[in-house]
C-alpha cells in the first residue's frame, strides 16, 4: 500500500492507514490544501471572481467514494463544485476552460491498477499545477493550514452532463481533421476500454465522426479491469485477437482516463504506443510546419519526422507538465509523450486520446494506406520499457552516482533521472512520480540490442541498491 505525492498529484491505495494510503483523510486533507491554494491564486488576480472547482472521475470502485469526500471538502471551504460524473482527463480539463472556473481535480490514477485513485489538481487554464504550486499545496496539508467557511458561505454543488459533448464538437470541427475522409474510408474499429469511461467517451467521439462500425470490448464501467490498465503489449492480447477475428481496420485501446492511446494494425500486431505520437506529428507536420516536443524517454523517431518535415525537435523532462512548458517555450505545434499521450496545443495543453483518434483516423483516410503500411512508413526504433521496484529507505542518490562513475566516458544527461547515450543508441533511468519505482527505457535499431542494454542497467540498479 503506499501515498505517492508528486508533480502528477496525490496518488495512492484505497483502505489502510491514513499517511500510508489514499485514506479519507487523506483525500480531505490534500483537498483542502488544494482548495486554500486556489482561494490565494484567485485572491491574488483581485477581480472578484468566485471560486469554482470542476470535478471529473474515471470508471474506478472507489471513484465516487472519493468523489463525495472531494465535493464535500470543498464546498466547506466556500468552494462551488461543478460535477463531470463520470468522465475523462482531458474533457475535465477543458470544462475548466469553458465553464471559467478557478480549477480542476480529476479523480483517477491513471493507468494503475483498481485499488490506486488519485487526485490530478488543475490550475485555471485547465493545465496540472506546476511543480512549485504543487509544493506549496503539499506544505499547506502537512501544517493543515486551512479555514473552512461558515454555514452561510458554504459552496454550491452543480451537475455539467454537456462537457464530453462540447468536447467531442471541438474535436470533430477541428480544422486538420477531415470527417468526410474518416466516414468515406468505412473503418471497422475494435476498442478496448478497459471498464472505464472510454466506454463512453470513444464511442461517442466515432459515431460523431461517421464511424459506423465499432465494436467495443471490455465496455462495462465498473472498474473491475478485464486486465491491466496500462496500455502495453503484454495487456493487449484480446484487442490484437478481436481485430485478427473481425477482420477489422484498426484496433483502439485507452487507459481508463483516456489520455493515452495506442493501436492495433489490421493484422493483430501493435502499432507501437511510441508511435501514436510520431504519426499524429506527420501528419499535423504536414500541414502545419514547427517545432515537436517529447520527453527523454521517447523515440528518436518523433525527431527524424520532424527533420523531414523542416521543423526542429526539443526534448523536456518526464512529466505532462514539463512537455508543456517546453511546448510553450518553443512554440511547438505538436507533442506529447511516448506512452500513446498527444498533446495538440491550439485545442488545448492536455494529453487528450479524442483528439489523437481523429487526426490519426483523418491521417490513414488520407494517406489510403493500412495501419501497417502508415507503420512500416516509419523509421524502425526499438524501445524496451521495463522497472524495478525499489527498497524501502533506497538511497536514489547513491544508486544514480554508482552508474554515473561506471559509465563515465559516455555522454550524460542529468535533466530528469539519468540518460547515458552509447553511440546511436541510448537508455534512460529515472524515479517514477506516480509508483515507487525506477523506470530503465533503451531505444535502439535492433530489439536484442535495446533489450540487452537495459537488462545491463537494471543489472547495475540491483548491485547498487
Amino acid at each position: 500500500m503506499a501515498l505517492i505525492k508528486s508533480i502528477s498529484g496525490i496518488r495512492g491505495t484505497i483502505g489502510g492507514k491514513p499517511g500510508d494510503t489514499l485514506s479519507p483523510i487523506d483525500v480531505v486533507r490534500f483537498t483542502a490544501a488544494y482548495g486554500t491554494w486556489m482561494k490565494t491564486q484567485t485572491a491574488a488576480l483581485n477581480d472578484g471572481q468566485k471560486n469554482k472547482v470542476v470535478i471529473g472521475r474515471d470508471g474506478r470502485i472507489s471513484g465516487e467514494l472519493v468523489q463525495r469526500l472531494v465535493v464535500s471538502t470543498l464546498n466547506a471551504l466556500g468552494i462551488d463544485v461543478i460535477d463531470l460524473g463520470l468522465s475523462t482527463t482531458p474533457t475535465v480539463e477543458m470544462a475548466v476552460v469553458f465553464e471559467k472556473a478557478t480549477g480542476g481535480i480529476i479523480l483517477t490514477a491513471s493507468h494503475n491498477p483498481k485499488e490506486w485513485n488519485a487526485l490530478k489538481l488543475l490550475n485555471h487554464k485547465g493545465e496540472f499545477i506546476s511543480g512549485a504550486d504543487g509544493a506549496t499545496i503539499l506544505d499547506i496539508a502537512a501544517a493543515e493550514d486551512f479555514e473552512f467557511s461558515g454555514v452561510d458561505e458554504l459552496g454550491n454543488y452543480s451537475v455539467n452532463n454537456e462537457a464530453l459533448n462540447q468536447h467531442i464538437d471541438l474535436v470533430v470541427n477541428y480544422p486538420l481533421v477531415d470527417k468526410d475522409a474518416i466516414q468515406a474510408a468505412d473503418f471497422n474499429i475494435v476498442l478496448d476500454a478497459i471498464n472505464s469511461t472510454g466506454a463512453t467517451a470513444v464511442p461517442a467521439l466515432l459515431k460523431a465522426l461517421g464511424v459506423e462500425k465499432v465494436l467495443v470490448l471490455n465496455a462495462e464501467v465498473n472498474g473491475q479491469f478485464a486486465h491491466n490498465p496500462e496500455p502495453l503489449p503484454e495487456h493487449l492480447n484480446q484487442l490484437c485477437n478481436e481485430v485478427n477475428r473481425q477482420n477489422a481496420d484498426l484496433g483502439i485501446a485507452v487507459d481508463p482516463d483516456v489520455d493515452r492511446l495506442c493501436f492495433v494494425c489490421e493484422d493483430g500486431s501493435l502499432f507501437g504506443e511510441e508511435y501514436t505520437l510520431v504519426a499524429v506529428a506527420d501528419y499535423i507536420l504536414q500541414h502545419r510546419k514547427g517545432n515537436t516536443v517529447s520527453n527523454l524517454s521517447s523515440t528518436r523517431a518523433l525527431k527524424d519526422v520532424t527533420e523531414k518535415n523542416g521543423g526542429e525537435y526539443y526534448p523536456s523532462a518526464v512529466g505532462e507538465v514539463n512537455v508543456v512548458t517546453k511546448m510553450k517555450e518553443v512554440n511547438a505545434v505538436i507533442g506529447g509523450e511516448g506512452n500513446g499521450g498527444i498533446i495538440v496545443p491550439d485545442l488545448h495543453y492536455g494529453r487528450d486520446a479524442l483528439i489523437g483518434i481523429a487526426l490519426f483516423l483523418t491521417h490513414l483516410a488520407k494517406e489510403k494506406k493500412t495501419a501497417k503500411q502508415l507503420r512500416n512508413s516509419y523509421p524502425d526504433y526499438f524501445i524496451s520499457k521495463n522497472k524495478i521496484e525499489l527498497n524501502n529507505g533506497v538511497d536514489l542518490d547513491k544508486i544514480f552516482t554508482v552508474i554515473k562513475n561506471k559509465y563515465k566516458k559516455q555522454p550524460i544527461n542529468t535533466i530528469d533521472g539519468l540518460k547515458i547515450e552509447f553511440d546511436n543508441d541510448w537508455v534512460h533511468l529515472r524515479p517514477s512520480n506516480t509508483e515507487p519505482i525506477i523506470r530503465i527505457y533503451a531505444e535502439s535499431n535492433f530489439q536484442t540490442t535495446a533489450a540487452n542494454i537495459a537488462k545491463r542497467l537494471m543489472q547495475d540498479i540491483n548491485e547498487a541498491q
